[in-house]
């Protein structure tokens, strides 16, 4: 009943979950996780976690920046609400633009 559709489609999902795992592990090897780790010893456990996250919701790398800083503001929300009057070039590095530097 299968056609090559789904079978191209099953192929592909198994190619993203090794890709996953594979970059994943890399990760691990370059922060020095030890080969003993879980991680390590079992990758599939890696297609759908972050191998540097320790799942501590108090962490400040892993846990709810509203809940950790005292702001209570993500870094998405910072950029939304900062200054939209006043110009900046995006190209640059976020000083103003002279009149005199922009080429018509």
């Amino acid at each position: 009943m299968s056609t090559e559709q789904d079978k191209f489609k099953h192929s592909k999902r198994l190619h993203q979950d090794e890709n996953a795992i594979k970059k994943q592990t890399k990760i691990a090897k370059q922060h020095g996780v030890k080969p003993n780790d879980a991680s390590l010893r079992e990758p599939h456990r890696l297609s759908k976690h972050h191998v540097m996250d320790c799942g501590n919701p108090e962490c400040g790398l892993c846990g709810n920046p509203r809940h950790i800083h005292k702001d209570g503001l993500t870094a998405q929300e910072k950029r939304l609400f900062q200054d939209v009057d006043k110009t900046t070039d995006r190209h640059s590095n976020g000083l103003p633009v002279k009149n005199d530097d922009i080429s018509s």
